[in-house]
């Protein structure tokens, strides 16, 4: 069985990991069959590159994700795809981030207020 796992790189304080395809029988560290990103967790804000294309071709093929890897894919909105192009659903729509509605709610209360001024 193939599954998307983390590879650990860098030096002892300074890991970082690459994300990729291997044989479920082999080491954490062992030889893989592809390459899909890197993972760098101690950088802030967190490096995170996935070849996007990639993932999904594995995970169509029935490559099972680590859990970590699963997370991660979440975040980057890989399983949402792979799960609409499954069921097909079509996804035009985009959504809203917390921070976008905040200043939207914001320049809407702003022009609230220039109008009642200007009405005075």
């Amino acid at each position: 069985m193939v599954k998307l796992r983390l590879k650990r790189m860098g030096k002892i304080d300074t890991p970082f990991y690459r994300i990729v395809a291997l044989d479920s029988r082999k080491k954490r560290d062992g030889a893989y069959l592809d390459a899909l990103g890197y993972y760098d967790p101690k950088t802030d804000p967190v490096k995170l590159k996935i070849d996007v294309e990639k993932a999904i071709d594995w995970l169509k093929k029935g490559a099972q994700p680590s859990d970590t890897v699963r997370s991660l894919f979440k975040k980057s909105g890989i399983l949402e795809k792979v799960h609409n192009e499954k069921f097909g659903i079509k996804t035009e729509k985009k959504k809203e981030t917390k921070t976008a509605k905040k200043e939207n709610k914001k320049s809407k209360s702003t022009k609230e207020e220039t109008e009642k001024e200007t009405k005075k």
